[in-house]
């Protein structure tokens, strides 16, 4: 009686394989570790090498802006580039892929607005901006890493960096010397049924002129 009311254990019955795999993913614990090891044993620079001489395959980066945290968007675009560069890498091609920011714009403007009020010096916004943009590029740099993406992280490209804005310069000289940019007119879109011009240049007419004009279009 005593046999038969003991638990029988089970495991002992089972043939199972017996491996270190885990049981359980535990993936939040496990990835910093994999890319803090991926870090440690360059291996990004490592694919540099063993694709040395191989044809070049280069993906231009649309840098996101240097504010806030990354979200769900940032997540997806810097995933698939990603895949599309380690794809390339694996079919023999040099992949290269440097990250890069966008550290001009109104939203940087708009942060540091919030922050020190609209009656900054023009000194004083382009130093808080460019901090605020260093520290944005630190923490988005981060969490870019810990999605996985491998890169020129060591050297990205900021819109701000002095040599990037002297050669912008330099290529806008050019534009300038070929004759592609010129001072004219700015032409209005004319919608002559309706004898109405479209754009910013509806908005410009006087409707005090003409108080009904939906009467003017049904007898046109």
């Amino acid at each position: 009686m005593s046999d038969a009311a003991s638990p029988k254990d089970y495991r002992s019955t089972l043939n199972l394989p017996d491996t270190p795999f885990p049981m359980r993913g535990d993936l939040p614990k496990r990835e910093p570790g994999w890319v803090k090891e991926w870090n440690d044993e360059g291996v990004y620079h490592r694919l540099r090498d063993a694709r040395h001489g191989a044809p070049k395959f280069i993906l231009h980066d649309g840098p996101p802006y240097a504010n806030g945290q990354i979200h769900m968007g940032h997540a997806v675009n810097k995933i698939l580039k990603d895949m599309i560069t380690k794809a390339r890498q694996l079919e023999g091609y040099d992949a290269l892929y440097v990250p890069g920011w966008d550290c001009h714009g109104l939203p940087i403007e708009n942060a540091i607005e919030k922050q020190y009020g609209r009656n900054l010096s023009r000194d004083e916004m382009q130093a808080k901006s460019r901090a605020f943009a260093t520290g944005q590029i630190a923490q988005q740099m981060a969490d870019f890493q810990r999605l996985g993406v491998l890169g020129e992280w060591d050297h990205p490209y900021k819109t701000m960096d002095f040599a990037n804005e002297a050669g912008e310069l330099r290529a806008f000289k050019r534009v300038i010397e070929r004759g592609f940019v010129y001072r004219g007119l700015k032409p209005g879109v004319l919608v002559l049924r309706l004898r109405l011009v479209a754009g910013r240049v509806r908005d410009r007419v006087r409707r005090q002129e003409e108080p009904d004009h939906r009467r003017r279009l049904q007898g046109a």
